[in-house]
């Protein structure tokens, strides 16, 4: 099936920058939020980005336009996905939450469309028989910035049909993305388990105290040709992302080392959740 059709489900950082890409490689794209101040900055962010390229002669006029004329932000979710031959949902990372919305976009989406998560840890199958048609529930992993980072984790589980992937695959590609197939589910797909070990270790440093946190990313920058340190990534894509996930995590397998970082934990009590609140790590209110 050629995907030309798109629902975005979550206006937050990564998905109006996904929805934003998806416009401009030429896909009509709906975007909604249950919030109205999300969706409202949403808009704001896709106009600013497209004046932006535009000023710095990335994107020609005609291209601005053609990308705005492609890209609508909706208030419901049944006017999202109406038409849609994908729905990428890009939500919270709680299991229960997409459970049910994947109930509900299974009740109101057309029998074709398939349904993706967006989701950067929890495999599809744990989702998928929230559904009638499993066989079209998959995982298509974005990285943030969506609208910078080339690389897209399709993941296909027993329950993924053939089908399914080489439509995701495609529309990937021509996002003008680079996509990668796992042929089986695993926590934490590819490029997050080679991360989470970097991670893991960086923050038993932090807590053990042998170094400050902008040291031991000035070591990872300096030392092994990391392009950020581990807590300038932490701090991009969310310290409640981080919290969430190893929450999601520790539920399952009960095994208290799988918990958040004590000062993962301490970050997300405060409301430091990185660079989207000003504050994580590091002050980017300065």
């Amino acid at each position: 099936m050629e995907i030309t059709k798109i629902a975005i489900i979550g206006a937050g950082n990564m998905g109006h920058q996904i929805a934003l890409c998806a416009a401009m490689s030429g896909f009509q794209v709906k975007c909604t939020d249950t919030n109205p101040d999300i969706l409202a900055k949403a808009i704001a962010f896709a106009d600013n980005y497209l004046k932006e390229r535009v000023i710095k002669g990335k994107l020609s006029e005609e291209a601005a336009s053609q990308a705005l004329e492609n890209l609508a932000f909706v208030p419901t979710i049944e006017e999202a996905v109406v038409e849609a031959d994908l729905v990428i949902e890009a939500i919270i990372e709680k299991l229960e939450v997409k459970r049910k919305l994947f109930a509900n976009l299974d009740k109101i989406c057309p029998a074709h469309t398939i349904l993706a998560t967006n989701s950067s840890y929890i495999v599809s199958s744990k989702i998928a028989d929230a559904t009638n048609r499993p066989e079209k529930v998959c995982n298509m992993h974005f990285f943030n910035p969506a609208l910078v980072m080339k690389l897209v984790e399709v993941v296909q589980g027993l329950h993924v049909s053939e089908e399914t992937v080489d439509s995701v695959m495609n529309a990937a590609k021509k996002m003008n993305k680079t996509p990668v197939l796992l042929h089986k589910e695993i926590y934490g797909f590819l490029v997050n388990r080679l991360l989470q070990a970097t991670r893991q270790e960086a923050l038993k440093l932090l807590d053990m105290g042998v170094a400050s946190f902008e040291d031991i990313d000035t070591a990872a920058m300096n030392g092994l040709g990391y392009p950020m340190g581990p807590f300038q990534l932490l701090d991009l894509t969310g310290v409640d992302l981080a919290y969430h996930v190893g929450m999601e995590k520790y539920k399952e397998s009960g095994d208290p080392a799988d918990r958040p970082s004590p000062t993962v934990v301490e970050k997300f009590t405060k409301g430091e959740w990185g660079k989207k609140v000003g504050k994580g790590f590091y002050d980017y209110e300065q």
